[in-house]
């Protein structure tokens, strides 16, 4: 396919995902490097080996994985041209979005009162890893509910149809990423000691 081939529109959607891709594959290159960290630093004397996530990260994958079930059917109810589910299917995936939030920062309060800190004296290098990558991670998905609430606002405007997403699909993209990033996070983290 010849990229400069199209509409002005067409290009411009292209590179808009192209743009997107590029900076999916940077985030995928930062936390190849921390979880590759995280493994070379398991073989120090003071790793914790017997540490287990707390059961609210459990929660929080579970709910990260049903906002992407949401945002995909708000995808086809756009499609389908019914614009009070998409409405619905749209805000829903924001909620969980901030649910998961949520749920990480009582993984954080539970990490807490085992007696572990990010820092200080009741640090632990274990410890550390897993809040920095958790606290990274949460800070991408403060920027997709941020693409979401811009999403919400074009679709209460009426900017979205099904001939035209865009805007939704950018946003759908980031999302599932996030979503796909958290579950192979959790995976690690709950695996490799």
């Amino acid at each position: 396919m010849d990229l400069t081939q199209g509409t002005r529109e067409e290009k411009n959607s292209r590179a808009k995902k192209m743009m997107l891709w590029f900076g999916i594959v940077s985030l995928i290159m930062s936390f190849a490097g921390w979880t590759s960290a995280f493994v070379v630093s398991s073989s120090r004397p003071d790793w914790l080996k017997d540490f287990v996530l707390p059961n609210a990260f459990i929660i929080s994958t579970v709910v990260i994985i049903v906002s992407s079930i949401t945002f995909i059917l708000a995808k086809r109810a756009l499609k389908s041209g019914n614009q009070k589910a998409t409405m619905l299917w749209l805000v829903s995936t924001l909620v969980l979005g901030c649910v998961f939030i949520y749920n990480q920062f009582a993984g954080f309060r539970q990490i807490i009162d085992l007696g572990y800190n990010f820092t200080g004296p009741t640090s632990n290098v274990t410890m550390s890893y897993i809040y920095l990558i958790a606290i990274v991670h949460i800070l991408h998905v403060v920027v997709g509910l941020i693409c979401l609430l811009v999403v919400i606002y074009n679709h209460f405007k009426q900017k979205y149809t099904k001939d035209k997403m865009l805007g939704l699909e950018l946003a759908g993209t980031f999302w599932h990423f996030i979503d796909i990033l958290w579950v192979y996070l959790f995976l690690f983290l709950y695996f490799v000691r």
